[in-house]
């Protein structure tokens, strides 16, 4: 299963500091209270001051003290109507049921008619308001490693590799190691350094450890680009699906022909319990 991973978390932050800012919340409307945890009323007549993003967690702040916090898991959605955002798309057919529908499971009534959905077909995601000055201690932010773009230096990836014999590809994704990556990135880095998925992390040399450095900050860059990959559910807050799906390197394409080696077909296998692509005449 695909979960949205840094790019596309990082496209819906950019989006709802551009809409969702400056917007106070006149209501919070609980329509599945199973996902919800929290006050309602800690928010209730706050305006949104940020938008923050730790790994894969969105954390919305309040001018209050307040903060909502969500993790959207396989499926979740936010999504944004209102006077921020004039003439808006039509609507991805991913966000099924709608704004409003069955699967809407939060929605934020914000002030000029603005509204804030929270769709979930899996119902796996959760949204929960705290203390603005908790949330760097909810346990699920406090174990998650450094970003690639924000603190994981070169030396701490070195570190990171060399003190494990686990499978290179299961390291990387590893959220308490490094943050944001996930198994779509995973892929393609791996296979733009030439390194084997399966390889111990430990016995990656030098410059190997250095291709697969660059190699992942290039495929996240990419993704942010493209605005995210909508293979399962994701979707931007104005309704639009992301475009990464459609420059993956080997990420879903078994049995196709590797780009780096033509006479070669991209093969398929479980490591770590998720599905993973690689090209055995490129990646050693």
């Amino acid at each position: 299963m695909l979960m949205p991973e840094l790019p596309e978390v990082e496209s819906i932050k950019l989006q709802l500091k551009r809409y969702f800012v400056g917007h106070k919340v006149e209501n919070l409307e609980i329509k599945n209270p199973k996902i919800f945890s929290g006050n309602p009323k800690d928010i209730e007549g706050a305006m949104v001051t940020d938008i923050r993003r730790f790994g894969k967690v969105l954390v919305f702040d309040f001018d209050n003290g307040y903060s909502v916090v969500s993790h959207i898991k396989l499926t979740g959605q936010f999504l944004y109507r209102g006077p921020n955002l004039k003439n808006p798309p039509e609507i991805s057919k991913k966000v099924t049921g709608g704004l409003g529908g069955s699967h809407t499971h939060v929605i934020f009534h914000l002030d000029n008619e603005g509204k804030l959905f929270y769709n979930d077909v899996r119902r796996f995601g959760w949204v929960r308001v705290v203390k603005t000055a908790e949330v760097e201690q909810i346990d699920f932010i406090k174990k998650l490693g450094p970003e690639p773009f924000s603190g994981l230096t070169m030396d701490k990836f070195v570190q990171m590799l060399s003190k494990t014999r686990r499978a290179v590809k299961v390291v990387i994704m590893d959220q308490t190691q490094m943050s944001g990556v996930g198994n779509i990135y995973a892929n393609d880095a791996l296979f733009l350094a030439k390194i084997d998925p399966k390889r111990p992390a430990n016995s990656l040399e030098g410059q190997e450890v250095k291709a697969l450095y660059d190699a992942t900050h290039e495929v996240l860059e990419n993704g942010m680009k493209y605005g995210g990959a909508s293979e399962l559910a994701f979707v931007t807050p104005d309704g639009r699906e992301g475009g990464y799906q459609n420059h993956t390197l080997v990420y879903g394409k078994e049995g196709q022909l590797c780009p780096g080696e033509k006479s070669v077909k991209i093969q398929k296998y479980m490591l770590g319990g998720r599905g993973t692509y690689w090209c055995p005449g490129v990646q050693k």
